[in-house]
């Protein structure tokens, strides 16, 4: 995987985006991930399962919206549903937070430890 991270590394620390939301002067793109943007929980899993995306129409960079219009996902989030193997973690993640939150801490804490020298054992 990309900088080390395999396949449910990588969409643990995606699960970041349950936090959150988008601004159009910042970044181009527009509103939350999820209803509950300042919880950390799996909701973003269970939204990209369950809610109807699709490509929002409108001036700005490709997202996608549910029904509403109220919340919104980014191609590389609608890729992890896309994506046979990626949606099976995502599917697991929906079902159990608790193994979300596990996995993320630990994907988390090596992406901070990224490319930190610590000192060989003797």
């Amino acid at each position: 995987g990309r900088m080390g991270f395999d396949d449910r590394e990588m969409v643990a620390l995606c699960g970041a985006h349950a936090l959150g939301r988008c601004h159009t002067d910042r970044s181009g793109y527009v509103n939350p991930w999820t209803n509950a943007p300042t919880t950390f929980s799996n909701m973003y899993f269970k939204e990209l399962l369950e809610s109807k995306w699709r490509k929002k129409k409108w001036s700005g960079p490709l997202q996608y919206e549910d029904p509403t219009g109220e919340l919104m996902m980014l191609p590389t989030d609608m890729a992890l549903v896309w994506d046979g193997k990626f949606k099976k973690i995502v599917k697991e993640y929906a079902a159990n937070e608790d193994k979300f939150f596990a996995d993320f801490a630990a994907a988390f804490s090596k992406l901070l430890e990224l490319g930190v020298p610590f000192p060989q054992a003797a």
